[in-house]
C-alpha cells in the first residue's frame, strides 16, 4: 500500500447542509454521481455522504459506527489566518472548541465543530510552510 489517502468520506445526515457549510468557508464541490458531494483538495477529495448510506455500504447498522476521535487539519500560511478562519467557521454555523492559540509546539492553532459533529483544527506551523498550491509536507520536506 503506497502512503496515502485519496478520499476521505464524512458520513453525514443531511448532505446539503453539509455542503453548505463547506461552501460557507469558501470551498467549491466537483461534479460528482447524485447522492455524493465532493470536494477536491490538494491530491485528495474531502465527500459527504448519507451516514445511513454509509452503514448500508459497510453492512453495520448506523448506530455502530460511532463518531470516532479523529480530527481533520486545516493549516494555514500565517498565525493570523488562524483566528480568521475559526471566525469563518462559526459564522457558518460550527462550534469554536478551542479558539486560536499558541501551542506547545510552537506552532498556533484551535479547534472546530462542524454542524455534523466533525473535529477540525485550524493550525500555522511555522516548521512545515505550505508549498505555493498549499500542499502540506511534515517538518516541509
Amino acid at each position: 500500500m503506497e502512503q496515502r489517502i485519496s478520499l476521505i468520506t464524512l458520513g453525514v445526515p443531511d448532505v446539503e447542509k453539509a455542503a453548505a457549510f463547506y461552501e460557507a468557508l469558501g470551498w467549491r464541490r466537483a461534479e460528482s454521481p447524485d447522492g455524493v458531494i465532493a470536494f477536491d483538495l490538494i491530491s485528495q477529495t474531502l465527500g459527504l455522504y448519507p451516514l445511513t448510506a454509509l452503514a448500508a455500504d459497510i453492512g453495520l447498522p448506523e448506530d455502530a459506527l460511532g463518531t470516532g476521535a479523529v480530527s481533520l487539519s486545516h493549516n494555514t500560511r500565517s498565525k493570523e489566518e488562524v483566528a480568521e478562519l475559526l471566525a469563518a467557521a462559526e459564522a457558518a454555523g460550527a462550534e469554536i472548541l478551542k479558539p486560536a492559540q499558541d501551542v506547545f509546539w510552537g506552532g498556533h492553532h484551535g479547534y472546530f465543530r462542524s454542524p455534523d459533529g466533525h473535529l477540525w483544527e485550524i493550525a500555522f506551523n511555522p516548521f512545515s510552510a505550505l508549498s505555493p498550491e498549499g500542499a502540506f509536507r511534515w517538518n516541509g520536506y
